[in-house]
């Protein structure tokens, strides 16, 4: 398995949005960075929390000059659902993330096992992109919890921002 390394260039990443337009990473330019969450889907409910929370903190990343999204490889249908259930209209949301990008981001796969998972899905990931399409951060899990603390998180932006503090883990 492969995986994003910090300093170097970004895999592709193409998927559609909620609204019907497309979103692709080569296309955006940020003041500072892209945040990308990928998240396992509308069957977790911690998954849920975390993009309650991400929803909220919408304003402060965006003052820092981040672009926020959230994607999983659910459908437009489950998407849909996610928006609507778990109050977030304005998180950007996208769907239908296919397994051999997300193999190229360097996240887990599961096979669901409960009532109300896909049959495979992805298991989370969070990665802080540059506005020339390098990795900053990644955070790959291979469950649900364990993520990145979101309030922190925006510190940590904040901080890396106002000092130019390097990308870090680029050695293999």
């Amino acid at each position: 398995m492969t995986r994003p390394t910090p300093q170097q260039q970004a895999p592709e990443l193409r998927f559609s949005l909620l609204g019907g337009a497309q979103w692709n990473l080569k296309e955006q330019q940020p003041e500072s960075f892209t945040l990308i969450v990928f998240y396992r889907g509308l069957h977790c409910p911690i998954c849920k929390k975390y993009l309650q929370q991400l929803e909220e903190l919408l304003p402060e990343f965006q003052q820092l000059g981040v672009n926020v999204l959230a994607v999983s490889r659910d459908s437009e249908k489950r998407a849909r659902l996610s928006r609507q259930k778990w109050e977030i209209p304005q998180l950007t949301l996208g769907y239908g993330l296919d397994e051999a990008t997300a193999r190229a981001w360097g996240l887990y796969l599961s096979k669901g096992v409960k009532e109300g998972e896909p049959e495979v899905f992805s298991e989370p990931g969070l990665f802080l992109v540059d506005s020339t399409h390098t990795v900053y951060y990644a955070a790959i899990n291979s469950n649900p919890w364990g993520r990145p603390y979101l309030p922190s998180f925006v510190k940590a932006v904040d901080y890396i921002v106002k000092t130019g503090y390097p990308a870090r883990g680029e050695l293999i």
